[in-house]
């Protein structure tokens, strides 16, 4: 019986601007997928711990989200990087399509590693900030 046809490429895209969500998740195994909804449940954990922890710093607050969102960064570019054959292999078994990988995708990954890199980095140092100086810089 014939599958639809998972585009690796959407796949990436979905992982690099929802990873925090889900969504790439839904997109190649569907409602069934646990971790998606893991993904997915961050959104509510977050909400609940800014209502209960008001006046605290937000980063705190939003670990779950910002968690969830780089664990999708990272999702990102393992799907990204995935070889055409073996993506096929795990997605696409019964489309009868083969994938083939543009330069679109190659771009794509430049752009989620700068983005993934750029968001650790920020998260880290602004742990330190709240950690060690209360907040003094901001």
């Amino acid at each position: 019986m014939p599958t639809t046809h998972k585009n690796k490429t959407l796949a990436t895209l979905l992982a690099t601007l929802l990873g925090g969500l889900g969504i790439h998740r839904f997109y190649l195994r569907g409602a069934k997928d646990r971790w998606a909804w893991v993904h997915l449940s961050s959104v509510p954990l977050s909400l609940l711990a800014m209502t209960i922890g008001a006046g605290r710093p937000q980063l705190f607050l939003l670990t779950p989200l910002i968690l969830s969102a780089l664990a999708g960064i990272i999702e990102a570019l393992v799907l990204g990087l995935t070889p055409d054959e073996q993506w096929d292999a795990a997605y696409n078994p019964g489309s009868g399509s083969q994938s083939s990988s543009s330069w679109l995708l190659a771009l794509l990954l430049v752009f989620t590693l700068g983005i993934g890199a750029t968001a650790l980095i920020a998260a880290i140092a602004r742990t330190f900030d709240l950690l060690f100086t209360g907040g003094a810089y901001g």
